[in-house]
């Protein structure tokens, strides 16, 4: 487990860990701006721009910019998070099944037992309480990989990969939740007629269209019919991300002759949605106003926050590390030379950095503006920065070993621009 791939995975992984750690310094410091404005003594602008309102409303599309960033600004995440989970399943390395089986095993796993701790705390404070449960479940690959940008310069590229591949999972589990577990109200027919601009998007990028003024009006209908259906709109994105082709077509030379129209896809749009996208949802969510430090007491002793904090600080890591253990159990594999279990453990505590899909889920679980769901973001930012401060001591302690193994992995004696390692694998 946990080898090391090929070179041209290597290279590509390396290029997207760049720009999502460049977007998540962006998330970090919306966030901080936006703790600060909620609570300072412009806070009532603070909420005056999340809830000033904007859009037509004969389309039902008069929406908050707040409601405008979680629905509209996020189906762009979402979108380049189906485009890369269906390249790595097609393209990627991970089209081998045994690569595959331990990222997915160590998802649902990071998915399954964060849920069941917070389920099992938060019962006592009544059933409302307990619709939060999916809140821990999610991990924040760009604020995952800015702490791991401080912390773990020389991690493994397997190691690495295995921390994209295990959050885009991740996030793909967590906009099924959402479809199923936070859609309260269908409407049929707005949901049938996404149909129509969705597959005539999908039978031009099949066709290895690329033109914007005709597959943009496509994707921005089926966002808007989505929306209206009561699903959450982002389901839009994914959807979208996954009717894109990731090999070329025999006409323009195959599989061999060069990057695909997902990939092409992901190099626009990654940029936008890491640097743009995901950084303004932040600033309009993640503002919440403490009151103090009796406040700060009060949402630290709530039965919900109480169980996020666990779910993303103690679950996480159990169950990604036990969703891992359990490959390496039934199918008698091993880690790859020079790594450990602790080194599992290290990267399942950066997937207990759950932010952009947390904060979604609180607002969905208990409502904007709700007290639980301000507990739920206190929570999110308070267990996500313990995960990393825990993740930050593990992983340090291993620096040395990773440091051996990373220039073990960049030699390049022959010069050819293709470390020597790859050229034996």
């Amino acid at each position: 487990m946990f080898g090391r791939g090929s070179w041209l995975e290597a290279r590509r992984i390396g290029d997207v860990l760049r720009t999502e750690t460049i977007g998540g310094a962006l998330l970090l410091a919306a966030a901080v701006v936006a703790m600060i404005w909620a609570n300072s003594p412009w806070s009532d602008s603070y909420e005056t721009v999340r809830g000033y309102r904007v859009g037509p409303a004969g389309l039902h599309l008069d929406l908050s910019v707040a409601a405008w960033a979680a629905d509209g600004l996020l189906a762009i995440f979402f979108f380049v998070a189906g485009l890369e989970l269906k390249r790595e399943f097609v393209a990627g390395d991970l089209r081998d099944a045994r690569r595959a089986a331990v990222p997915i095993a160590a998802a649902v796993g990071g998915v399954i037992v964060p849920g069941l701790l917070y389920a099992a705390i938060a019962a006592g404070a009544g059933a409302d309480a307990v619709r939060g449960w999916a809140i821990p479940t999610a991990t924040d690959i760009a604020f995952a990989l800015a702490v791991l940008a401080v912390i773990g310069r020389h991690l493994p590229t397997a190691l690495r990969t295995f921390l994209l591949t295990l959050a885009v999972v991740d996030d793909l589990i967590a906009i099924a939740i959402i479809a199923v577990f936070y859609t309260t109200s269908l409407a049929v027919l707005p949901l049938l007629a996404a149909v129509v601009p969705l597959g005539a998007f999908t039978v031009l990028v099949q066709r290895r269209v690329r033109s914007w003024w005709i597959l943009l009006p496509l994707a921005a209908v089926t966002w808007a019919l989505v929306h209206a259906s009561g699903i959450h709109a982002t389901v839009a994105g994914v959807l979208l991300g996954f009717a894109v082709p990731v090999l070329r077509s025999e006409r323009a030379g195959g599989p061999d002759a060069g990057p695909g129209l997902a990939e092409h896809f992901e190099h626009r749009f990654r940029p936008l949605s890491a640097g743009l996208a995901v950084p303004v949802f932040a600033l309009l969510s993640a503002g919440v106003t403490i009151g103090g430090l009796s406040g700060l007491v009060d949402a630290w002793t709530d039965r919900v926050a109480i169980g996020v904090m666990v779910g993303l600080v103690a679950g996480k890591v159990i169950g990604i590390v036990g969703g891992t253990w359990l490959v390496a159990r039934f199918t008698k594999a091993r880690l790859d030379e020079g790594l450990n279990w602790a080194d599992v453990a290290g990267v399942g505590l950066l997937g207990g950095i759950g932010f952009t899909v947390s904060l979604l889920i609180g607002e969905l679980s208990f409502g904007p503006g709700n007290e639980r769901e301000g507990y739920a973001k206190i929570a999110v930012l308070s267990g996500s920065l313990l995960a990393g401060l825990l993740a930050a001591v593990l992983l340090r302690l291993r620096n040395r070993t990773y440091r051996r193994l990373h220039e073990a992995e960049t030699v390049d004696a022959d010069h050819d621009g293709v470390p020597d390692v790859y050229e034996t694998t």
